[in-house]
């Protein structure tokens, strides 16, 4: 047996048993893929995949047990090859990063350009989508480091960690009717056409759960998953905006800014990272950025499966 038969089937279960879309992930032809699972069965003596005529079906148990293995050989694999980028390339290199649109405009330019002043020969691969895109990118080791609000913590593969804590806010034009409100409530705002994220974004669960938890039903008029485009419909008056109070500045003097954790409650940043992964040492660098309590003692403890409370 191979590594090549080894990645044959992992991808094969990633497809969903397509061995076309299989093939087309790993730059190779269809029938190399079959034959390479087939004789890897052979040697094996057991079948991975049952098979209805020569598609295949579904994962047999014992095939189930060998992709777990097949699983962390792979990863270690990639591992190895991280070790010798680290000790072949000291201080250089690529650090893929996986996060959602709010983290990536608002949170993450600053800790990169600061990464990149120590690291400068360090090169920065940035992908941005859902919570739980963000997930699949780390289990799918297309990216190292993920960080995000929701989803993160609820993937078995990932080791997550809290990072910070931040509320949202409610932001209006000056001439807007609750501008002048000391305290908005949530009656206020579910008498309101609102403007805000996605249901899968940015603690939009928080926002509805609150609401729900009042009986009430909020009028959610338009729904984006970029602050900058919930901001430009609250300047066109279609709205009152609820966004992370990291993507409001303080130089937007056209808007009026509420903070809204009396109403929503808090919401906490993770950063996720595969598990047992091997973080070369600018990554340890990078996660202190990010946040000074994210240090490599503590990252590390966490990788290695040490058992602590690592709540803020």
């Amino acid at each position: 047996m191979n590594l090549h038969q080894f990645r044959f089937v992992q991808e094969a279960a990633r497809r969903n048993l397509n061995l076309t879309e299989a093939a087309k992930a790993l730059h190779t032809s269809q029938p190399g893929v079959s034959k390479a699972i087939i004789e890897f069965e052979e040697e094996l003596g057991i079948e991975v995949f049952a098979r209805h005529g020569k598609r295949l079906k579904r994962i047999t148990e014992p095939g189930a047990q060998v992709l777990k293995s097949i699983d962390i050989i792979l990863r270690e694999v990639g591992n190895l090859k991280r070790i010798g980028e680290q000790y072949s390339l000291q201080d250089s290199g690529t650090l893929s990063i996986a996060s959602t649109h709010t983290q990536a405009r608002y949170v993450l330019p600053t800790p990169i350009a600061k990464l990149r002043e120590t690291f400068p020969k360090v090169n920065i691969s940035l992908h941005q989508g859902s919570p739980d895109q963000v997930a699949k990118m780390l289990i799918d080791e297309v990216a190292e480091i993920g960080i995000a609000t929701e989803s993160l913590a609820d993937y078995a593969e990932l080791v997550t960690l809290p990072c910070y804590e931040w509320q949202h806010v409610l932001v209006m034009p000056k001439d807007h009717k609750l501008a002048k409100v000391s305290e908005v409530t949530l009656q206020d705002l579910a008498g309101e056409p609102l403007v805000s994220y996605h249901p899968t974004f940015t603690g939009r669960t928080k926002i509805d759960a609150a609401f729900a938890a009042k009986k009430l039903e909020p009028r959610m008029a338009i729904e984006a998953i970029d602050s900058d485009v919930i901001k430009t419909y609250v300047r066109a008056g279609l709205g009152v905006g609820i966004v992370a109070e990291m993507a409001v500045s303080a130089d937007e003097k056209d808007l009026i800014v509420k903070p809204a954790g009396h109403l929503f409650g808090k919401n906490t940043a993770r950063v996720a990272f595969k598990r047992s992964a091997y973080l070369r040492n600018f990554i340890y660098n990078f996660t202190e950025l990010i946040s000074p309590r994210l240090t490599r003692d503590l990252v590390s403890k966490a990788l290695s499966g040490y058992s602590d409370d690592f709540s803020l």
